[in-house]
């Protein structure tokens, strides 16, 4: 857990210096499954591009992430996910835009409020490859918890059964509802709600 945890710091840093290619991924564990839905998983891409396009450009393939294409895109943050990385990101589907308030979401999307946007959507990436099993395996080192670095604060994560569970900063529980979707530059992860500071 100290390595991954110096990985995903190292990768910060790396990020905030422009100099992001290069950082480790943690070794990973075999022995957990993650449960996922219907919703953006690696099963509902197609094998050419599960891999092989960037993060933005899977996600602009998938119309189930169609409200966080459109908040990267106002964020001005395209460019960014679209860059070497590598990058876990940590993807509402718009099923959980759905449950933020209406006039929250849209206020947010304002040009006026690009750098907020921005803020908020930093809270759901993480420098550097961390998969599910990298994940699960930094919860059982840690207890039953584990914490999550990201590009804007810290999540906590935990095992419900044999899913992965997500708590943000004001307490509200996310799950991974797909897991390990490969990108050229990171891994996505769905998950049902987004995650506020």
């Amino acid at each position: 857990m100290k390595s991954m945890k110096l990985t995903m710091l190292a990768g910060l840093s790396a990020l905030a210096l422009s100099a992001c290619s290069g950082t480790e991924q943690a070794e990973t564990a075999d022995d957990t499954t993650v449960v996922q839905d219907e919703t953006m998983t690696a099963d509902t891409m197609t094998p050419a591009a599960t891999g092989q396009q960037t993060i933005v450009e899977m996600a602009q393939g998938n119309s189930d992430v169609s409200t966080l294409v459109s908040a990267v895109t106002a964020a001005g943050l395209a460019e960014t996910l679209s860059g070497p990385g590598p990058f876990t990101v940590f993807a509402p589907t718009n099923a959980a835009f759905a449950k933020v308030d209406k006039a929250a979401l849209g206020d947010l999307m304002q040009p006026a409020n690009k750098a907020a946007l921005g803020e908020v959507l930093k809270y759901h990436v993480v420098a550097g490859t961390v998969k599910a099993a990298d994940l699960a395996k930094m919860i059982t080192d840690g207890n039953g918890t584990a914490t999550v670095k990201t590009m804007n604060g810290t999540l906590k994560a935990t095992m419900d059964g044999d899913k992965i569970v997500l708590t943000d900063a004001k307490g509200m529980k996310s799950t991974i509802t797909g897991a390990d979707m490969m990108a050229s530059n990171g891994v996505v992860h769905a998950i049902d709600t987004v995650v506020m500071k």
